[in-house]
């Protein structure tokens, strides 16, 4: 049974300084909250989100069937991140389609929608957009922030842009940056989007259009790279739509595998925005901590103080165990304490977003060390 969630929204009147020099400001986060914060404001744990999800994780809106949030089975009364022990906060990043100031909102210098215009955002930038939030909260250090994808990224530069905010790190199904490959799909995704004759240049809003076609193609590419070969063939092999015969046909849907993606695609670009996806693409493309430290991630990871749980899946050929493998050495490098799970799953990178009792009970395991340390900590 799911609890109800509710949306929150607060302002920033001051401008947030970007990584690329430019600032953003007024602007806006729509975030929401699941259980108790305690007396002493210790028990908070930021979840981050990826690509395509939001500041809705966990619970559902009253009133709306199917509105569960994207993290459902993770957290919430009992589950492996209890929100009977923990106070959880998701936020919607800056640049996304879910509440927060993004591309389709007003651009104060000129009255008109931002579109193209809207400042290029790191992963840096959205946790500096996120420790603000947790200013205003009064929320001054972190239990946990825990992320899955781009949101491990985000869970990784917290222990090194604010090391003394947070107590555990919880990075799954991630990686320290992207490989050529991944920078290259989202290049093919983003060509496809910004090629569509409806993008108007990233200004497609003033001429009522929206481009679609861009974004199905955009959403095919990416959902290949999220499932395992298993997984695709185990689900659809080689089957006919309807045990239909073959049509001899370059243009009709045949198999099952392009149904499903032409289905995957077609809901996708009726909800996400163009501009989003091209501006969380290249957050994706530039997250890099060792580039500061000539590609020496020991180095890079120095300043991390948190203890961490990585966790990656066998199939995952986007965010490899490998990836994971090269956070843990780099932290052994510096004698931080870490736990790294490597579990074998046959659902490639989405395996983060499913049910897995091995993973689940992981987390789970992990979280209740936490609420004993804390219990520790306020009896000291």
């Amino acid at each position: 049974m799911s609890f109800i969630a509710h949306p929150q929204f607060m302002e920033f009147a001051d401008p947030l300084p970007l990584k690329s020099g430019a600032q953003i400001g007024p602007y806006g986060l729509a975030y929401e909250t699941y259980g108790q914060l305690n007396a002493q404001r210790s028990n908070a744990v930021l979840v981050c989100h990826a690509l395509n999800a939001s500041h809705h994780v966990a619970g559902s809106y009253e009133g709306q069937p199917k509105s569960e949030g994207w993290w459902n089975n993770m957290i919430g009364p009992g589950k492996p991140l209890d929100t009977n022990r923990f106070f959880v906060i998701g936020i919607n990043n800056l640049g996304s389609c879910f509440g927060s100031t993004g591309p389709m909102h007003e651009n104060p210098a000129t009255g008109r929608a931002w579109g193209a215009d809207f400042p290029v955002v790191t992963v840096e930038d959205w946790v500096a957009a996120q420790a603000r939030l947790l200013d205003a909260l009064g929320i001054e250090q972190l239990a946990a922030v825990m992320g899955g994808s781009l949101g491990g990224m985000q869970a990784l530069s917290w222990t090194l842009q604010f090391p003394q905010r947070m107590r555990h790190a919880l990075v799954i199904a991630s990686a320290p940056n992207l490989t050529a490959e991944n920078i290259a799909f989202n290049e093919v995704a983003r060509r496809a989007i910004v090629t569509d004759p409806d993008f108007h240049g990233g200004h497609f809003y003033e001429h009522g259009a929206v481009p679609r076609r861009g974004l199905r193609i955009a959403r095919m590419v990416g959902h290949i790279t999220y499932l395992s070969d298993d997984v695709m063939n185990q689900k659809f092999g080689r089957q006919l739509r309807e045990g239909l015969d073959l049509r001899y046909s370059t243009q009709d849907i045949e198999f099952q595998i392009e149904s499903y993606l032409r289905h995957q695609a077609d809901k996708f670009s009726e909800y996400f925005d163009a501009n989003t996806y091209l501006l969380i693409t290249r957050a994706l493309d530039y997250f890099d901590p060792a580039r500061d430290f000539n590609g020496d991630l020991s180095l890079a990871l120095a300043r991390a103080q948190a203890k961490f749980l990585l966790i990656s899946f066998t199939t995952d050929w986007r965010f490899s165990p490998a990836r994971s493998r090269e956070i843990v050495r780099a932290l052994l490098d510096n004698q931080r304490e870490v736990s790294y799970a490597e579990i074998d799953a046959p659902h490639g990178h989405d395996a983060f977003l499913l049910d897995d009792a091995r993973y689940h009970s992981l987390v789970a395991a992990y979280f209740q060390r936490i609420a004993q340390e804390l219990q520790e900590k306020e009896r000291a």
